[in-house]
């Protein structure tokens, strides 16, 4: 069985900073495009970032950009989500995702995702 397991998440205060980390189990993550979702209480799931299999080229949703980095450590099949400047409104259960789509990570954003991790509370808050 295909597993992905967020970590990291936790309490941090307004410009705080989180490190998130994605661990694959049962496959290899550089086999895959891997993508960082979000879902806030009463809103939808919108993706935060990604991470393309090929090349590591990477996309960012426009409120995270310049403050959360992604990257992947292909030796220790994981992928991580860093968090700057972190605000009231990042708050939010983070999923990990992974895509075969040679494509999945775009200019564009995220295709279809294939796996889902179990999410990982991100709450800011003073």
């Amino acid at each position: 069985q295909v597993q992905l397991v967020e970590s990291g998440g936790g309490l941090v205060q307004p410009g705080g900073s989180l490190s998130l980390s994605c661990a694959a189990s049962r496959f290899t993550l550089d086999n895959y495009g891997i993508g960082w979702f979000r879902q806030a209480p009463g809103k939808e799931r919108e993706g935060v970032s990604c991470i393309s299999r090929s090349d590591s080229r990477t996309w960012y949703t426009d409120s995270v950009k310049g403050r959360f980095t992604i990257s992947r450590d292909n030796i220790k099949n994981t992928v991580y989500l860093q968090m700057h400047n972190l605000k009231p409104e990042d708050t939010a259960v983070y999923y990990c995702a992974a895509g075969r789509d040679h494509y999945y990570c775009s200019d564009s954003g995220i295709r279809m995702t294939d796996y889902w991790g179990q999410g990982t509370q991100v709450t800011v808050s003073s």
